[in-house]
């Protein structure tokens, strides 16, 4: 199992519920395909630039362990929801 970190970002046009569900739904899919070591909610912050007319997101950083395989399936979950602008999964090396 390979060491994971990724980071997204959540539309500012949701509400609070809509959030903590979206966050949970990804630690679970992590925690089933692989072991969740931490989730960090950022909250909201000031994108560098607009993102779908957005000014703003709610960041979210997970670190996790999980086969090589899985990476590619979290990003196919991340492209199909429409909650999320922007996201990013790279391998960390410990």
């Amino acid at each position: 199992m390979n060491k994971y970190e990724t980071i997204y970002i959540i539309s500012p046009t949701i509400d609070e519920e809509q959030v903590k569900a979206t966050v949970e739904k990804f630690s679970n899919l992590v925690s089933e395909n692989g072991e969740l070591e931490k989730v960090e909610e950022w909250g909201r912050k000031k994108l560098a630039y607009e993102v779908q007319d957005q000014k703003e997101g709610y960041y979210v950083l997970m670190n996790f362990s999980a086969n090589p395989d899985f990476p590619s399936e979290l990003e196919r979950n991340f492209k199909i929801t429409e909650d999320i602008l922007k996201y990013l999964i790279i391998r960390r090396d410990v």
